[in-house]
């Protein structure tokens, strides 16, 4: 998966490929590295990036960005996949029409659905939680509407891409 993010006024281009399960090939502006992600009871995740270990706590901001704790250091990193980066190149230029079908991002696991069918649902309003790269990534409405159907149940490990929630 390829992701755009912002990590202190600066962008970065991510790509993301899965190699084996919580092992990651993690590709920051064109720089590769292994990762090796474990969570931990206390809600942080250890991760082993090429050969270093860090302990990181995240807290996800409010306002579309998360607070991370690597280290003594508060990170803030605003992270934006394809859809949404092109959304916001738009600037808001258009409107999102017609039924959309929120998909996910990678595999993962779906923790939560926070929606039923026939339930009105406003842009950015969280739809699903999927667990993926041993955090979990709530995904929201690309618009206002009306949960068309669902795809999927709580538990169940889904692949990249694969659907999860209709708006229509």
């Amino acid at each position: 998966m390829k992701y755009q993010a912002t990590l202190d006024g600066k962008q970065h281009e991510i790509h993301v490929i899965e190699k084996g399960e919580g092992v990651f090939e993690v590709v920051v502006d064109g720089q590769a590295h292994t990762v090796d992600a474990l969570p931990l009871d206390h809600g942080a995740v250890s991760l082993i990036v090429d050969r270093a270990s860090y302990s990181v706590e995240m807290e996800e901001s409010g306002d579309g960005k998360v607070n991370v704790l690597v280290r003594d250091h508060v990170f803030t990193i605003e992270l934006l996949d394809e859809r949404r980066m092109r959304m916001r190149l738009a600037g808001g230029r258009f409107v999102v029409e017609g039924p959309q079908v929120v998909t996910a991002p990678m595999p993962g696991k779906v923790v939560r659905i926070l929606v039923a069918p026939g339930q009105e649902v406003k842009e950015g309003q969280g739809l699903v939680v999927v667990e993926a790269m041993k955090m979990e990534n709530e995904l929201a409405s690309p618009k206002d509407g009306t949960v068309k159907e669902i795809f999927v149940q709580e538990g169940a490990s889904v692949e990249g891409g694969a659907k999860l929630v209709m708006v229509e």
